[in-house]
């Protein structure tokens, strides 16, 4: 029988999480890198496992923690395909300095554009913004999927802890990024953007309110899942145990896209039953459906 063809759908999973630096000088309560290593590395492999189209961002990623990581998934990898990475370190472009890395798994998505930004005046070197304490970056990479030839835009960054100023231009400069990739990508029709990361801006601040301001073209996705629906906790960051009030800081934005429907939120625990935190911020995640026509 005739009729309309059949609306493809394409499964995708957003996860973000700063890890935490590995440090020489834990804080009180901090487990060095080396026991939090194994068990943040299988909170990442059970959580990404599927779909095949899941992307992982991190946050405050040392070289070090980085090739940790990718070595974890991989040997993970014997049900999935492998997983590749893109993402330089912040303070030469190269391998000095935290990276804001994102995970893919080329064998589904291909990588037609890497690109690192830095959240400063002058965005295309290492650089520190404004009132910004570190050199701060966003992580964006353009993905192709393989089987439906979709195109999906994804960005992993960390703002400034202490710069106001800082934060607010970032939220700024990232805004005007995505509207670029939303123009160029493709001019005939929406592509899906997601922005991940630790804002260091919780919602009463002025970098989180201008990224959700009523002209922007991003949304907070948890705003967007009823609350019935959410699942897990509400506070991202916890410390690692009374050295700052928990708060909510680390957020999964997208560009309020029409052709793609918001399933789940979720904030994961960050420490269990041997009383070890993996980080001191817990993981976000959130579940979405590209539906191609």
């Amino acid at each position: 029988m005739g009729g309309e063809p059949r609306a493809q759908l394409l499964p995708l999973r957003i996860l973000t999480h700063n890890i935490r630096y590995d440090t020489n000088r834990p804080v009180k309560g901090e487990k060095p890198w080396s026991i939090r290593c194994p068990l943040l590395c299988a909170e990442l492999v059970y959580h990404s496992l599927n779909p095949a189209e899941s992307f992982i961002c991190l946050q405050e990623v040392l070289y070090n923690q980085l090739e940790d990581i990718h070595r974890a998934l991989n040997d993970a990898a014997t049900m999935r395909p492998s997983w590749s990475y893109i993402g330089v370190g912040r303070d030469d472009g190269k391998r000095a300095g935290e990276y804001s890395p994102i995970f893919y798994r080329p064998a589904t998505w291909k990588l037609e554009e890497s690109k690192t930004v830095w959240l400063s005046e002058t965005p295309d070197r290492p650089s520190r913004g404004w009132d910004a304490a570190c050199n701060r970056l966003v992580t964006i990479g353009v993905f192709r999927h393989y089987e439906t030839h979709e195109k999906v835009v994804v960005m992993s960054t960390h703002f400034d802890h202490l710069g106001v100023k800082s934060r607010a231009n970032s939220a700024k400069l990232i805004l005007e990024l995505v509207d670029k990739y939303q123009a160029s990508v493709d001019p005939s029709k929406r592509v899906l953007v997601l922005l991940a990361g630790d804002f260091n801006s919780p919602p009463d601040d002025a970098a989180y309110q201008i990224i959700t301001a009523p002209g922007s073209n991003m949304a907070d996705i948890s705003t967007l899942i009823p609350k019935e629906k959410r699942y897990g906790n509400r506070m991202t960051c916890t410390s690692f145990g009374g050295q700052a009030a928990p708060s909510i800081i680390d957020f999964l934005f997208w560009n309020k896209n029409d052709v793609c429907l918001l399933h789940t939120y979720v904030v994961l625990e960050n420490k269990f039953d041997d009383g070890i935190y993996l980080s001191d911020h817990r993981a976000v995640i959130a579940d979405l459906t590209l539906v191609i026509s």
